[in-house]
């Protein structure tokens, strides 16, 4: 666990430089507006340890799977998002010295992510190997106004000579993906030009044909106002730059501002790119770098009106839930349904970039309660429009009649992950894009959404759980197979627990939603069922008849829910009893001793009392809670959220905080040695569900909206705001007492420690907590 992040409110800071923390600081520092993202890197040149890494959204590659020992129906391809080209370039040479901190003394280094008002600035002194020091400060941010662009201001101050110093911004194609498979560099250069003071390189990837057309303009200011220059234009294989040199007296601040555009075929004909890049890079020069960056504070105003949470008494918690809610924001806007989330956003390359199941069962709940229902809608649509992919899936493995089984990865609705026991055992994130649709059925009040589109993927997925299983004469019950639960420390096991309690949910649940959809809308209900080839009675018989008779592997004596059938045969001790030097046990132990141990990677069991605890009372959940929490080792980033919310539900107070901090912390704190390859963002939705879960104790529950807050005892005050059925509720917590103020001029009744209650538009209600 590192500690060299100072703690702030609104920012995260390095103080000092700490190279041999380089690359968990550029992925902390990364920026993003949900059109692109960019890792935490250096403009001018750095000769030191680096993940250089750009990002757009949507462009990717499908690069050819590697593996040791082919199994029929592996993946062809693995989905990467591909570092783009690099648009933040500026080398920088003090006389005929580069500026690379790499090789230079540096001091008063500072770097500093301005989560408030979205940008990133940092400030240092070097001393160059000729001995000319400099001052530097640099601000960057990408524009959530004009999406497809950033900016850069580059301040440059001589502090012990005149002489010349030369500016060289650039774009360079010529980028690769460190987790290539192959090696292979993934784009092909068309079309590259530089003119004085602007430059455009236009791209394409290998494979799709995607295309990308990057363009800078840049100007020179002098102790702050706009200078004249020369600039020389340069073009090479890959790369476009401008060349400037300036003579500058000692103390004279010099800065560049670089304006760049980044726009891709995804939202612009190939043949018009170039033309509409111009014209971006023409309306933000207009604007200049002032306007641009007061309305980019402006704009995460308003984002922050709807998604802050605020923590009074600890420093600590209050900059973890902001880093999480900012990454977030920074990472979807839910504005082209074709995208979505991957597990490391806009920070880093692991996991390709791609969808999973994080997506459904920890992001939605945070856009549902901190942004308009169109947002999360457009994440349902995103599935929706998968759904013949993951018929296609299912019927590589040998399933038919419509069964879809959705991918553990894709970019398109393809499966592209090739770990088999993952791929095609960890099938229970079928049951999590089924849950996602009740969650925002129930939040919404949107059932239109079921006669449009959910009926029919609720369908295609129940179908598939009604072929997964098969009858055991020896148990005389249905049972599941070769599976792996979201405990991936257990491969290939019978009857996973959660694995059949979501599916014999879905199949439920499905039949519930056929029911009101034929009520509803019998015009739409026929239709769907043609275009399926539903035969309704058949299919739900069998459901319900498999609902009625699936195996449960449980300990009677114990009364806990058996993770997977023969789970009590290993040696049961708790992590407490792993020697410290041996954690995380995944980069200690052999994969062999891991699957032979008690030990459990994320919540499992727990995932199902989460998801369905209406179906549990508290000593059920108690049993199952006090035995695997102490078996769980946490190497998920998925995981310690969980358990703080049935901590909190069981009102094991300081275990919910002790695990609230360090899912709100896992990426600055850096707790399992692995922030350096990208933050978690899919699990920081996890720290926000901590807070309004797990403190906050916030259900929907029958579509009602239920609140029971309690406050950590570290914290004197918090307050966190929930966007329910077009009314903005803004709950506070402090002291003994909890107050919910209603922002919305229409009425609202909310379940305050199970007493209804209502709310007038722009009035407010309070309680003592319970």
């Amino acid at each position: 666990m590192k500690n060299y992040i100072k703690k702030d409110e609104w920012c995260i800071i390095e103080k000092d430089f700490h190279p041999e923390y380089n690359r968990v600081s550029e992925s902390l520092f990364s920026i993003g507006n949900g059109r692109m993202g960019q890792r935490g890197n250096f403009e001018e040149q750095y000769s030191g340890d680096s993940l250089q890494g750009n990002y757009v959204a949507g462009i990717y590659y499908p690069d050819k799977t590697r593996v040791g020992w082919w199994k029929n129906g592996y993946p062809e391809y693995f989905a990467k998002v591909l570092n783009a080209p690099n648009w933040i370039g500026i080398d920088v040479f003090v006389d005929n010295d580069p500026l690379d901190l790499a090789q230079c003394e540096v001091v008063n280094f500072k770097r500093v992510l301005n989560m408030k008002e979205g940008y990133l600035k940092r400030s240092f002194i070097a001393k160059t190997p000729g001995g000319k020091d400099v001052k530097v400060n640099t601000r960057r941010f990408l524009s959530i106004v004009d999406d497809d662009c950033g900016v850069i201001r580059f301040s440059i101050t001589p502090l012990n000579f005149d002489g010349k110093i030369t500016m060289i911004p650039y774009i360079d194609a010529d980028v690769k993906n460190e987790d290539a498979n192959y090696d292979e560099k993934f784009w092909d250069v068309l079309e590259k030009k530089a003119h004085e003071q602007e430059a455009y390189i236009s791209a394409k990837t290998k494979k799709l044909h995607f295309h990308v057309c990057c363009g800078m303009k840049y100007e020179i200011f002098r102790n702050g106002h706009k200078s004249d220059f020369e600039s020389e234009g340069t073009v090479k294989e890959k790369y476009v730059a401008g060349k400037t040199i300036l003579d500058c007296r000692q103390g004279e601040q010099i800065d560049l501002v670089k304006y760049t555009a980044v726009l891709s075929s995804l939202n612009h004909k190939t043949e018009d790119l170039l033309e509409h890049t111009r014209g971006e890079l023409e309306k933000i020069l207009a604007k200049g770098y002032d306007k641009l960056l007061e309305e980019q504070a402006w704009a995460w105003k308003k984002k922050w009106e709807w998604s802050d949470i605020e923590i009074k008494g600890d420093v600590a918690a209050q900059q973890g839930i902001r880093f999480n809610i900012f990454q977030l924001n920074q990472t979807y806007t839910g504005e082209d349904a074709r995208l979505n989330i991957g597990p490391k956003g806009f920070t880093g390359e692991k996991y390709g970039g791609s969808t999973y199941w994080d997506t459904e069962a920890y992001c939605l709940p945070f856009y549902l309660s901190s942004a308009p229902p169109e947002v999360s809608r457009n994440l349902l649509l995103y599935r929706y429009r998968h759904l013949e992919k993951a018929i296609e899936n299912a019927e590589k493995l040998g399933f038919k009649n419509g069964a879809a089984l959705y991918p553990m990865v894709t970019m398109n609705g393809e499966e592209c992950h090739n770990e088999w026991e993952i791929t095609f055992e960890e099938i229970h994130r079928n049951g999590a894009i089924a849950h996602a649709i009740l969650d925002y059925v129930n939040y919404t009040g949107d059932k239109d959404y079921l006669i449009e589109y959910g009926m029919e993927v609720l369908i295609a997925i129940s179908r598939f759980w009604s072929q997964r299983v098969n009858f055991s004469e020896a148990k005389q019950k249905y049972v599941m197979l070769g599976v792996t639960g979201p405990n991936e420390y257990e491969n290939n096991v019978n009857n996973n627990w959660y694995t059949s309690k979501i599916a014999c949910w879905t199949m439920q649940y499905t039949m519930e939603v056929i029911r009101f959809v034929k009520e509803s809308n019998r015009t739409r209900f026929a239709e769907i069922s043609s275009k399926i080839a539903f035969r309704e009675t058949d299919e739900t018989d069998r459901w319900q008849e498999i609902i009625d008779n699936m195996y449960f592997p449980k300990d009677q004596e114990k009364g806990i829910f058996l993770q997977q059938e023969g789970y009590l045969d290993k040696v049961i001790k708790p992590v407490t009893e792993i020697p410290e030097s041996e954690i995380p046990i995944n980069q200690y132990w052999s994969w062999d001793r891991i699957l032979r141990s008690c030990y459990i990677k994320q919540a499992d069991v727990l995932q199902g009392m989460y998801f369905f605890e209406q179906e549990y009372d508290e000593d059920t959940i108690r049993r199952n809670y006090d035995f695997y929490e102490p078996l769980t080792v946490h190497e998920s980033s998925l995981s310690p959220c969980i358990h703080s919310i049935l901590a909190a539900r069981l009102r094991y107070h300081d275990k919910a905080y002790e695990f609230y901090l360090r899912t709100a912390r896992l990426d600055l704190d850096d707790y399992n040695n692995d922030t350096s390859d990208g933050c978690h963002v899919t699990s920081m939705a996890g720290t926000w569900m901590s807070v309004v879960y797990g403190f906050g104790g916030m259900r929907i529950i029958e579509g009602k909206l239920h609140i029971n807050p309690f406050i950590p005892g570290k914290w004197q005050k918090y307050d966190f705001k929930i966007l329910f059925r077009g009314v903005l509720l803004r709950i506070d917590v402090e002291g003994k007492t909890v107050g919910v103020r209603n922002h919305s001029d229409k009425e609202i009744s909310v379940f305050l420690y199970g007493k209804e209650q209502k709310i007038g538009g722009r009035a407010s209600i309070s309680a003592f907590i319970e």
